[in-house]
């Protein structure tokens, strides 16, 4: 049955929002509509505001444009949920977003139904952000990131400006194919036509990303998705600080205690694993190991240049042990000297 003229609009521009391009024949299947009505509707939305463009031949169709204004746009309930809740814990290594995304709150839920205002109320009064000291980091330009992001769902090649790690700063020209956010560092994953491989670059490195119109048939990821490509390019990389060690506990438990990257985890036997962890920083390795318990001295190697690092954490440790102890115990001695009790 046809639908009503607001109803089919609405239910028009609902489909254009979803897919890049729609093709006329597609649109009218959809709607239950003839062609001539599609195009006379196409032009009502165009004298709303809304830029919807059209092409011919064979891969012809209609495609919803950015325009020179923001048109208000189509959402679902569980869409309008959704995207409240998103912003209402927005922390992400993204420049601004927390500023930003407390006024695009403030505006969704002004216009939220009051069935959805309800939900969205509830889960404010239960969850919180909560910024934590390890996930802060460099920060993400959010231009950058939408750009790269509609490169991505649309295989767009796309040229950009790239500094690496030691700071060698060219141009680069890549099929991008996902972003992955490792807190708090973004990463894109794409593929360089340059040379001809699957690269991983990091966002707050990139700028100028540019569209070149070309897009590219989508090509196969070498792994089971772009998390896990990402994961595995992190474990593979190069440190200044290694540490390895027999632990004595399965790989699921090890990296939930270590938060190490699954290929940094590797199973040896139901009750034993071992632990391989790298770092620039060797804040990091500390850090992972105190979560875990580590097996006998001799299954443990790594960069010499590491222990000492790992000596003032432990003294550290031990004197934040026997300050506590004190005050329990106010007239005990140290029972043996140089154990970092003494004041």
């Amino acid at each position: 049955m046809t639908q009503d003229l607001p109803a089919r609009m609405l239910r028009l521009l609902s489909l254009l929002q979803t897919r890049r391009t729609w093709s006329g024949t597609e649109l009218a299947e959809r709607l239950g509509v003839t062609l001539r009505t599609v195009r006379r509707d196409i032009d009502r939305l165009r004298d709303l505001g809304y830029p919807v463009q059209g092409t011919t031949g064979t891969a012809g169709g209609y495609r919803l444009a950015a325009g020179t204004d923001l048109p208000p746009l189509l959402l679902d309930d569980e869409e309008a949920v959704a995207i409240a809740v998103a912003l209402r814990t927005a922390t992400s290594g993204v420049t601004g977003i927390e500023e930003t995304a407390v006024r695009a709150l403030a505006k969704l839920e002004q216009v939220l139904p009051q069935r959805l205002r309800r939900q969205v109320t509830a889960i404010q009064a239960t969850a919180a952000p909560l910024p934590v000291p390890w996930s802060t980091g460099p920060e993400a330009d959010p231009t950058v990131l939408a750009t790269l992001a509609t490169a991505c769902r649309d295989h767009e090649t796309v040229t950009f400006t790239y500094r690496t790690g030691k700071g060698v700063t060219g141009r680069r020209r890549a099929e991008p194919h996902a972003l992955v956010a490792a807190a708090p560092v973004w990463y894109l994953v794409a593929y360089d036509t340059e040379h001809d491989e699957w690269r991983l670059f990091r966002i707050d490195r990139l700028t100028d990303p540019t569209p070149t119109g070309h897009r590219a048939a989508a090509r196969e990821l070498p792994a089971t998705d772009a998390a896990a490509y990402v994961a595995a390019r992190l474990a593979a990389a190069p440190a200044r600080y290694a540490f390895h060690a027999v632990v004595p506990a399965d790989p699921a438990t090890v990296r939930a205690r270590t938060h190490a990257l699954p290929d940094r985890v590797r199973r040896v036997d139901e009750t034993t694993s071992t632990l391989d962890l790298a770092a620039d920083d060797p804040h990091h390795i500390a850090g992972q190991l105190l979560g875990t318990d580590l097996g006998p001295s001799h299954t443990i190697h790594g960069t010499p240049e590491l222990a000492p690092h790992l000596e003032r954490l432990a003294h550290r440790l031990l004197r934040a042990a026997h300050a506590l102890n004190r005050q329990g115990h106010p007239s005990e001695e140290c029972a043996e000297p140089g154990t970092g009790c003494e004041p």
